[in-house]
């Protein structure tokens, strides 16, 4: 089976370390973590993930703004994003089937089993 790459971009080190660790231990994740929302960009262009996580509030570049200039890019429009935010509380997201402006959005802390769930309905089992 080949493992599915997947993108975490957050600016708290602690966050993309427990996300890889949890997403990998699974056998079936392969996962890149990228801290600043600049470097975001080179990250994906080099890695090619399946799937992007990607934090809101970020200094710098906001994840918005990550998010826009990934689906500018030609070689990486078609690559799913789904925002990691502490800003947006579960419930909040509810109401719209949790996605906001087209894109899935997770409210922090989120569940293992939910990431994994929202993964794998983004790319396919």
């Amino acid at each position: 089976m080949t493992k599915k790459k997947i993108l975490v971009v957050d600016d708290e080190v602690g966050m993309t370390r427990m996300l890889k660790r949890n997403l990998e231990a699974t056998g079936r994740y392969d996962v890149r973590t990228e801290n600043e929302g600049a470097a975001a960009i080179t990250a994906a262009r080099e890695f090619q993930p399946d799937l992007v996580l990607l934090d809101v509030m970020m200094p710098e570049i906001s994840g918005d703004e990550v998010a826009a200039r990934i689906k500018e890019d030609k070689k990486l429009s078609n690559i799913p994003i789904v925002f990691l935010s502490a800003i947006v509380k579960k419930e909040e997201t509810q109401p719209t089937g949790g996605n906001i402006g087209g894109f899935t959005f997770l409210a922090k802390p989120v569940k293992l089993d939910d990431l994994i769930t929202c993964i794998e309905n983004h790319l396919g089992k």
